[in-house]
């Protein structure tokens, strides 16, 4: 019989041991700061911890266009994260990144656990799906814009805490009460193109785009000229002019104002919710998004914002399966509730909504249902969303044009007619180089 040394024997008994309780390692890049990215740390603990063959390890890697910019930079470079989380107005550069993206429903079914693209809300899925109608990404932090107010500042111009205003008309006149009673702000908004622009075309039903807003193919052309623009856009002005809008600046500037009690009325993302219970020092409302009266009597949808989550191309097998349970998890009722009632972004599976309801979420805590609501709605070929190439470019170029506006530095119609010229440019270049 051949002898075995007993060191060398206990090193092969090691080395065994250690590979039947090895985990695949699942590195996922994601944009959530501070409170939400606490809650992501927690979420993906939970998921390690509910099982032994996979570990998902998060790494914040900026805003989403910091985030989205490195992961394409390692994807050049050959070390591409297994998951990125890439903000809603990134999805047409990831559908057209070829070769780069593994399809997510795709994936799932080849390795023979598929997710059911039909458990999420229709709206946000139909937003991430090719045209095939098959998941190109993982519906994650959905939101979409609300109407959030200052019930304290309310109560102290004499104005209804439970009867906010409805349209940009009504939010002039309740600005004009409070900057009388000491507001030093009356009105502001963050993510200025997506609430102004994008979700405006959405509620009015105004086009923002040609080809179903760039759903229908790559030579979509952007049209900001039309009179319903100019109409909100010349009120918006004058409301700059009398002191009752602020404009505090691109991305989500806006936030601070709002959360330090400056700014009595705020328009963002439905998903600012954990950050301001968190921060604000003051009790806040949410309703459903303004319109402008004078152009439409009852408005449609709201548009999804947030982000999706992106798997790349060329990963292993298990890599794969890893993935999709993990996606499997996120999507389960329970943890979806649980993440929509912590953060109020919106919960992306139907179940996750009426769980939460069933539960009183909803009667203990006013408004927040709104974000859903507002999205599960029949939408029209102009509401359904904003499908475009560079569109975080075109937000830049029309975040720029509309600090002119603001500034008294160009005209409505002058600052509007150079965001459509500069933001066609843009879109033509993205139709050559990716015919």
């Amino acid at each position: 019989m051949k002898f075995i040394p007993k060191s060398l024997a206990i090193a092969t008994l090691l080395a065994a041991t250690s590979s039947a309780f090895a985990t695949t390692t699942i590195t996922f890049w994601h944009s959530m700061e501070g409170t939400l990215g606490e809650l992501v740390n927690q979420m993906t603990d939970d998921f390690n911890k509910s099982q032994t063959e996979y570990t998902v390890v998060p790494t914040y890697k900026g805003n989403y266009t910091e985030g989205m910019n490195a992961g394409i930079a390692a994807y050049r470079a050959g070390q591409a994260p297994d998951i990125l989380q890439v903000f809603e107005v990134g999805t047409a550069t990831m559908m057209f990144s070829k070769g780069a993206i593994k399809p997510i429903q795709e994936m799932s079914e080849e390795i023979g656990n598929p997710i059911d693209s039909n458990k999420f809300v229709p709206g946000i899925a139909g937003y991430y799906s090719d045209t095939n109608g098959k998941l190109a990404s993982m519906p994650f932090n959905s939101s979409t814009p609300v109407f959030y107010y200052n019930k304290d500042l309310f109560a102290k111009a004499g104005l209804d805490v439970n009867n906010p205003p409805k349209t940009y008309q009504e939010i002039r006149e309740a600005a004009k009460k409070l900057k009388a009673a000491g507001a030093e702000c009356g009105y502001t908004t963050s993510w200025p193109s997506w609430v102004l622009i994008e979700n405006f075309g959405a509620l009015h039903n105004i086009p923002y785009a040609s080809k179903n807003n760039g759903f229908g193919g790559l030579d979509t052309r952007i049209d900001l000229t039309q009179d319903a623009f100019v109409k909100n856009f010349e009120l918006l002005n004058d409301m700059v002019k009398e002191g009752t809008f602020t404009y505090a600046g691109r991305a989500d500037a806006g936030n601070a104002l709002f959360s330090s009690g400056k700014c009595a009325m705020f328009t963002g993302s439905s998903g600012s919710r954990g950050g301001f219970i968190k921060n604000a020092k003051f009790e806040f409302g949410i309703a459903r998004l303004p319109y402008n009266s004078d152009i439409i009597e009852k408005p449609l949808n709201s548009v999804i914002g947030g982000a999706s989550l992106w798997v790349f191309s060329k990963k292993s097998p298990e890599t794969y399966k890893g993935i999709t349970a993990f996606f499997h998890y996120l999507s389960s009722t329970d943890v979806a509730a649980q993440w929509h009632q912590k953060t109020g972004y919106v919960p992306v599976v139907k179940s996750a909504y009426e769980q939460t309801k069933d539960s009183g979420f909803y009667a203990q805590n006013p408004g927040t249902d709104i974000p859903f609501l507002q999205l599960n709605v029949a939408t029209t070929d102009a509401s359904r969303g904003v499908r475009l190439g560079f569109l975080p470019q075109i937000r830049d170029i029309q975040e720029g044009e509309m600090e002119k506006i603001f500034s008294q530095k160009v005209s409505v119609q002058d600052g509007l007619a150079q965001m459509t010229k500069r933001d066609n440019e843009l879109l033509t270049r993205f139709e050559n180089s990716n015919k």
